[in-house]
């Protein structure tokens, strides 16, 4: 590997301040860095990003790739890297890991620009490439050796978590770099990148018919919130429990037709034919001479505060490229990445007929959907993979398309990768679903102590806060039939 190369300084023995700040002078092939600042410790309810003492390098790798590494002083052996969101094109943050005592990496993959902007991308395959799964592999292996620089040693286990983008991350490196991590955590993976964009230009030909139009949505948010409730009555209480979540939306049979037609014009309590139509065409599957594209949205969720009217049908004008990030996201993929023309439109574009075409050089290296994780799994590599079934922006159901494709490969596979999926939960986090669970600290039981999760424990913040299991799929949770609905103790994990 190019860092064995490495020429390093030695370390700079003496006080902490000392010992970070002779970072700068370090060297690296292909690396420049411009900053290495020690931080003192502050005050826990401080409006921190780290509250304990550390060194925070940041640099760049070969032209552009920048990142940063924050390396703690009570260090705990472990090295941690955090994904990105959307295009990234900013240094995220290293969450609360650094606090906890890893030595943590992130980086901005290779540009600079709005999460929802890829400009940056057109005619310019490196920085595709880069976004695509270069800059990932290039930053842990960077950031690698300045651990092992810093603090004398190599890192006992190295560790990836992200969600979304940082999700296809996690899979890009099990895939292609298979040494790199010990523990891969992989939330709402947008692994089949490809696919999901061309549902986000399929919802938005359905909910904005016209893209030179887009200032007023077909689809408000009061129909959204009637046909969630409409959802809801048919469906809730078929898992054992009125709760306001769809434990499994594949386990609803709700029919839009259903809901109340209007009789006239548009009004709050029913849906217009167009309305209809819409939403119909956006909780359908998406499919061409070849097979399955990418699924159709679940039912359940599409009122609540996050999710359709900021994903797919809403307007919102804090989104600078569209009226909502679907169309941001869509519209910014096609424009730079497949196409090279900036005035692109979704108007009149087959994707059955089409889309396999337009985007087979992309999918070479921005979908990570491999189901061989043979060589990952043979030196002990774990990979953890979660999703909201609420997710508005990524379908979960794809999600469990892929694992099933890896257990399909591989029977044994469900020793080393094992999926959760998170009832009423969106993209990430947030929903009416218990969304906040310690992922990494599962993941370090298993790598380190051999202890596979099959159950976890997920909490919804609130008065009182609920509990729920996460069951390992596919089990669900399911009620006992005594004792309160928002303690988990009263769930057991089973095959429905």
């Amino acid at each position: 590997m190019w860092i064995a190369a490495a020429v390093l300084l030695a370390q700079t023995a003496g006080p902490a301040e000392s010992r970070c700040a002779a970072l700068s002078g370090w060297r690296l092939p292909d690396t420049k860095f411009s900053e290495a600042r020690y931080v003192s410790a502050v005050d826990a309810a401080a409006p921190a990003v780290v509250h304990v003492a550390h060194c925070r390098v940041t640099g760049t790798i070969g032209t552009e790739i920048g990142f940063s590494v924050w390396l703690p002083e009570t260090w705990n052996g472990r090295f941690l890297m955090s994904g990105g969101g959307g295009y990234v094109g900013v240094i995220p943050s290293p969450g609360p890991a650094v606090d906890r005592g890893f030595a943590v990496t992130t980086t901005d993959t290779g540009h600079r620009a709005d999460g929802t902007d890829a400009s940056w991308a057109l005619n310019n395959l490196e920085r595709q490439i880069n976004f695509g799964y270069l800059a990932t592999h290039r930053t842990a292996e960077t950031a690698k050796a300045i651990v092992r620089q810093y603090y004398g040693k190599d890192a006992d286990r190295n560790y990836f978590d992200g969600c979304s983008t940082g999700g296809r991350q996690a899979l890009m490196e099990a895939q292609r770099f298979p040494a790199d991590f010990d523990g891969v955590i992989s939330g709402a993976p947008v692994y089949d990148w490809t696919h999901a964009l061309a549902a986000a230009i399929r919802n938005m030909q359905a909910a904005f018919p016209d893209p030179s139009a887009v200032s007023t949505p077909l689809v408000t948010l009061d129909n959204l919130k009637l046909v969630q409730r409409a959802a809801l009555d048919a469906c809730d209480a078929k898992d054992g429990v009125a709760d306001g979540v769809i434990d499994d939306p594949r386990a609803c049979t709700f029919d839009l037709n259903s809901v109340t037609r209007c009789a006239a014009g548009a009004v709050a309590d029913c849906l217009t034919d167009p309305q209809r139509e819409a939403m119909r065409r956006i909780y359908a599957p998406i499919r061409d001479a070849a097979g399955l594209i990418y699924e159709g949205q679940p039912i359940g969720a599409e009122g609540e505060p996050g999710a359709w009217t900021v994903w797919i049908t809403g307007v919102n004008p804090g989104i600078a490229l569209g009226p909502n990030l679907s169309w941001a996201f869509g519209t910014q993929f096609f424009r730079n990445f497949v196409f090279s023309d900036p005035a692109w439109t979704y108007r009149g574009y087959d994707i059955a007929a089409s889309w396999r075409k337009d985007t087979r050089q992309a999918a070479t290296f921005l979908d990570a959907d491999n189901p061989d994780l043979s060589a990952f799994r043979s030196h002990g590599g774990k990979l953890l993979l979660w999703h909201g079934w609420a997710d508005p922006a990524l379908n979960p159901l794809a999600t469990i398309r892929y694992y099933e494709s890896v257990v399909a490969r591989d029977a044994a596979a469900t020793n080393d990768v094992r999926l959760f999926l998170l009832p009423g939960v969106l993209h990430c986090q947030g929903g009416p679903g218990p969304d906040q669970f310690d992922r990494i600290s599962a993941m370090i039981d298993w790598v380190e102590n051999g202890r596979a999760p099959s159950q976890l424990l997920a909490t919804k913040r609130g008065t009182p806060p609920r509990t729920r299991p996460l069951c390992m799929y596919p089990q669900v949770a399911v009620y006992k039939g005594s004792g309160s609905t928002d303690d988990a103790a009263n769930f057991s994990c089973r095959v429905r």
